[in-house]
């Protein structure tokens, strides 16, 4: 049985990744203005992130259409496909999850599809379709990797800094963390994303505080754990402070695309980890 997994370009899965494990993306878009883009193929994330820090007006996003991920479905189920797994972006942060749902109704009788809200963004996105990858390649039927998937995500977290909160609120993603607007000038906000929202976790004076409360808060069983940022210049600081805790974990660095990074803003670091 050959099972195959779809994301969205919101996982920040690097390309490389996606190749070896032979999982598909379908990309999001993002308009500057009355620019628009394709994620990943017409704007790399080292060009969305100096058009950001330099643009006067905030970018916008916007989720795959049904024809984007129903076009991915039917070559893969044209190539032979017996299943196809698709794990997207928190269905409370974006219509991907919709599209992709609309789209798989379309095969209805010519391929199993399962459509899974991975409840978070960024890697802890792409952790999830990593995983279901790798059961794919094990041989795991459809359902059988949807309940693994579901599995890790209720083990999951992602816990970050944010250097404002200011992106957040432009782009109306702000949700539990609305409590942090009245002192987000004086403070280095830091967020969680639960059952798919962004939410307060905490708030301190300092950057080094910051890093130091994530690292802190690294879980002692983990079976999965990632490094996100978003163009930070101290990310190798990060990965040494972090380094006695993850110890003989294989630590991937994700940077932040232009999906999420629109709404989290420059700098941003934390870390996405699925629990044993």
């Amino acid at each position: 049985m050959t099972v195959r997994i779809v994301t969205d370009s919101a996982s920040d899965l690097e390309q490389s990744v996606c190749d070896e494990f032979g999982i598909e993306v379908v990309p999001l878009t993002i308009r500057f203005g009355e620019t628009e883009f394709v994620d990943r193929t017409e704007l790399s994330s080292e060009e969305f992130w100096r058009r950001l820090e330099t643009s006067t007006v905030l970018p916008e996003t916007a989720a795959p259409s049904v024809g984007a991920f129903e076009e991915t479905f039917r070559r893969l189920a044209d190539d032979g496909a017996d299943g196809i797994v698709c794990i997207n972006l928190s269905a409370q942060m974006s219509a991907t999850h919709q599209s992709a749902q609309v789209a798989a109704k379309a095969l209805d009788g010519i391929c199993p599809i399962r459509i899974v809200d991975s409840k978070t963004a960024s890697m802890g996105t792409g952790n999830l379709a990593l995983l279901a990858a790798r059961r794919a390649e094990a041989g795991e039927p459809v359902d059988g990797i949807v309940r693994e998937v579901e599995d890790a995500r209720d083990r999951s977290g992602l816990l970050a800094t944010l250097d404002t909160l200011e992106y957040l609120r432009k782009g109306g993603r702000i949700g539990g963390a609305q409590a942090l607007l009245g002192s987000m000038l004086s403070i280095k906000p830091i967020i969680t994303v639960t059952d798919g929202t962004v939410n307060q976790a905490g708030k301190v004076r300092t950057r080094s505080k910051a890093l130091r409360f994530i690292a802190d808060r690294i879980p002692a069983d983990l079976e999965m754990l990632s490094v996100l940022h978003a163009n930070a210049p101290d990310v190798d600081d990060f990965l040494g402070m972090i380094s006695p805790a993850t110890a003989g974990i294989d630590v991937r660095v994700g940077v932040i695309g232009q999906d999420v990074g629109v709404h989290a803003g420059p700098r941003l670091m934390g870390v996405t980890r699925v629990q044993r």
